[in-house]
Protein backbone atom coordinates (compact mmCIF):
# COMPACT_ATOMS: atom_id res chain seq x y z
CA UNK A 1 0.00 0.00 0.00
CA UNK A 2 1.26 3.47 -0.86
CA UNK A 3 2.61 5.29 2.19
CA UNK A 4 1.79 8.73 3.55
CA UNK A 5 4.33 11.14 2.05
CA UNK A 6 4.71 9.20 -1.20
CA UNK A 7 3.87 10.90 -4.49
CA UNK A 8 1.55 9.13 -6.89
CA UNK A 9 2.82 8.80 -10.47
CA UNK A 10 0.73 10.68 -13.09
CA UNK A 11 -2.44 8.69 -13.66
CA UNK A 12 -5.85 9.41 -15.20
CA UNK A 13 -9.02 7.30 -15.28
CA UNK A 14 -12.29 7.49 -17.17
CA UNK A 15 -15.16 8.87 -15.11
CA UNK A 16 -18.89 8.19 -15.15
CA UNK A 17 -19.17 11.52 -17.01
CA UNK A 18 -17.23 10.05 -19.97
CA UNK A 19 -14.19 12.26 -19.33
CA UNK A 20 -10.64 11.41 -18.28
CA UNK A 21 -9.74 12.59 -14.77
CA UNK A 22 -6.21 12.95 -13.34
CA UNK A 23 -5.63 11.59 -9.85
CA UNK A 24 -4.37 14.75 -8.23
CA UNK A 25 -6.16 17.63 -6.56
CA UNK A 26 -7.04 20.95 -8.10
CA UNK A 27 -4.62 23.77 -7.36
CA UNK A 28 -4.80 24.58 -3.66
CA UNK A 29 -7.14 21.70 -2.91
CA UNK A 30 -7.32 18.09 -1.85
CA UNK A 31 -8.51 14.93 -3.55
CA UNK A 32 -10.18 12.18 -1.55
CA UNK A 33 -9.79 8.87 -3.36
CA UNK A 34 -11.70 5.88 -2.05
CA UNK A 35 -11.49 2.37 -3.45
CA UNK A 36 -14.46 0.07 -3.17
CA UNK A 37 -15.00 -3.49 -4.44
CA UNK A 38 -18.23 -3.42 -6.47
CA UNK A 39 -21.05 -1.16 -7.59
CA UNK A 40 -24.48 -1.71 -6.04
CA UNK A 41 -23.36 -4.02 -3.22
CA UNK A 42 -24.62 -3.16 0.29
CA UNK A 43 -21.36 -1.93 1.85
CA UNK A 44 -20.24 -0.06 -1.26
CA UNK A 45 -23.64 1.60 -1.55
CA UNK A 46 -23.59 2.75 2.09
CA UNK A 47 -20.04 4.07 1.74
CA UNK A 48 -20.79 5.95 -1.48
CA UNK A 49 -24.01 7.40 -0.06
CA UNK A 50 -22.10 8.60 3.02
CA UNK A 51 -19.51 10.39 0.87
CA UNK A 52 -22.37 11.88 -1.18
CA UNK A 53 -24.10 13.10 2.00
CA UNK A 54 -20.95 14.98 3.04
CA UNK A 55 -19.99 16.22 -0.44
CA UNK A 56 -20.82 19.88 0.31
CA UNK A 57 -18.75 19.80 3.52
CA UNK A 58 -15.79 18.23 1.68
CA UNK A 59 -16.05 20.93 -0.99
CA UNK A 60 -16.19 23.65 1.70
CA UNK A 61 -12.89 22.26 3.04
CA UNK A 62 -11.38 22.39 -0.47
CA UNK A 63 -11.67 18.69 -1.30
CA UNK A 64 -13.07 16.80 -4.24
CA UNK A 65 -14.14 13.14 -3.81
CA UNK A 66 -13.74 10.29 -6.29
CA UNK A 67 -14.69 6.66 -5.87
CA UNK A 68 -12.79 4.00 -7.81
CA UNK A 69 -13.68 0.41 -8.64
CA UNK A 70 -13.01 -1.97 -11.52
CA UNK A 71 -16.62 -1.63 -12.69
CA UNK A 72 -17.37 -0.14 -16.13
CA UNK A 73 -18.48 3.43 -16.72
CA UNK A 74 -21.94 2.08 -17.64
CA UNK A 75 -22.12 0.19 -14.33
CA UNK A 76 -21.06 3.37 -12.49
CA UNK A 77 -23.82 5.36 -14.22
CA UNK A 78 -26.44 2.78 -13.21
CA UNK A 79 -25.08 2.68 -9.64
CA UNK A 80 -25.20 6.48 -9.36
CA UNK A 81 -28.76 6.69 -10.66
CA UNK A 82 -30.05 3.82 -8.51
CA UNK A 83 -28.32 5.01 -5.31
CA UNK A 84 -28.76 8.77 -5.89
CA UNK A 85 -25.01 9.48 -5.79
CA UNK A 86 -23.52 12.83 -6.77
CA UNK A 87 -19.82 12.03 -6.42
CA UNK A 88 -17.59 11.20 -9.37
CA UNK A 89 -16.95 7.49 -9.93
CA UNK A 90 -13.89 6.38 -11.90
CA UNK A 91 -13.48 3.12 -13.77
CA UNK A 92 -10.23 1.16 -13.33
CA UNK A 93 -10.73 -2.13 -15.22
CA UNK A 94 -6.99 -2.67 -15.72
CA UNK A 95 -6.29 -2.02 -12.00
CA UNK A 96 -3.80 0.78 -12.80
CA UNK A 97 -4.88 2.97 -9.87
CA UNK A 98 -5.47 -0.08 -7.66
CA UNK A 99 -1.85 -1.12 -8.26
CA UNK A 100 -0.43 2.40 -7.80
CA UNK A 101 -2.17 2.77 -4.43
CA UNK A 102 -1.79 -0.85 -3.35
CA UNK A 103 -5.58 -1.20 -3.21
CA UNK A 104 -5.60 -4.66 -4.80
CA UNK A 105 -4.40 -7.83 -3.15
CA UNK A 106 -5.16 -10.73 -0.89
CA UNK A 107 -7.93 -10.30 1.65
CA UNK A 108 -10.22 -12.50 3.68
CA UNK A 109 -13.89 -12.74 2.71
CA UNK A 110 -16.24 -14.99 4.65
CA UNK A 111 -13.25 -16.80 6.13
CA UNK A 112 -11.56 -17.50 2.78
CA UNK A 113 -8.47 -15.88 1.27
CA UNK A 114 -9.32 -14.16 -2.02
CA UNK A 115 -7.71 -11.59 -4.27
CA UNK A 116 -9.63 -8.39 -4.84
CA UNK A 117 -10.07 -4.70 -4.22
CA UNK A 118 -9.01 -3.59 -0.75
CA UNK A 119 -11.44 -1.02 0.61
CA UNK A 120 -9.13 1.92 1.32
CA UNK A 121 -9.11 5.72 1.21
CA UNK A 122 -6.44 8.35 0.57
CA UNK A 123 -6.21 12.13 0.68
CA UNK A 124 -3.88 13.68 -1.91
CA UNK A 125 -2.64 17.21 -2.44
CA UNK A 126 -2.35 19.00 -5.80
CA UNK A 127 1.03 17.38 -6.50
CA UNK A 128 -0.33 13.86 -5.92
CA UNK A 129 1.35 13.51 -2.52
CA UNK A 130 -0.46 11.22 -0.09
CA UNK A 131 -1.35 13.23 3.01
CA UNK A 132 -3.60 10.71 4.78
CA UNK A 133 -4.34 7.01 4.29
CA UNK A 134 -6.87 4.53 5.62
CA UNK A 135 -5.61 1.10 4.48
CA UNK A 136 -8.42 -1.10 5.84
CA UNK A 137 -11.76 0.68 5.88
CA UNK A 138 -14.85 -0.25 7.83
CA UNK A 139 -17.79 1.49 6.12
CA UNK A 140 -19.81 2.85 9.03
CA UNK A 141 -18.47 6.20 10.24
CA UNK A 142 -15.66 6.24 7.67
CA UNK A 143 -16.82 9.22 5.58
CA UNK A 144 -17.13 11.27 8.77
CA UNK A 145 -13.57 10.35 9.81
CA UNK A 146 -12.19 11.31 6.41
CA UNK A 147 -14.12 14.60 6.51
CA UNK A 148 -12.67 15.41 9.94
CA UNK A 149 -9.16 14.73 8.63
CA UNK A 150 -9.69 16.93 5.54
CA UNK A 151 -11.11 19.74 7.68
CA UNK A 152 -8.03 19.44 9.91
CA UNK A 153 -5.75 19.73 6.88
CA UNK A 154 -7.70 22.75 5.61
CA UNK A 155 -7.26 24.54 8.94
CA UNK A 156 -3.53 23.96 8.67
Amino acid sequence: MIEVGAVLPPLSLLGDDGESHPLHAEKGGYLVVYFYPKDSTPGCTRESQAFTAFKAKFEAAGAKIVGISRDSVKSHCNFKAKSELTILLLSDPEKLAHAAFGAWGEKTMYGKKVEGAIRSTFVLDEAGKVLKAWPAVKVDGHAEAVLAAVEGLAKG
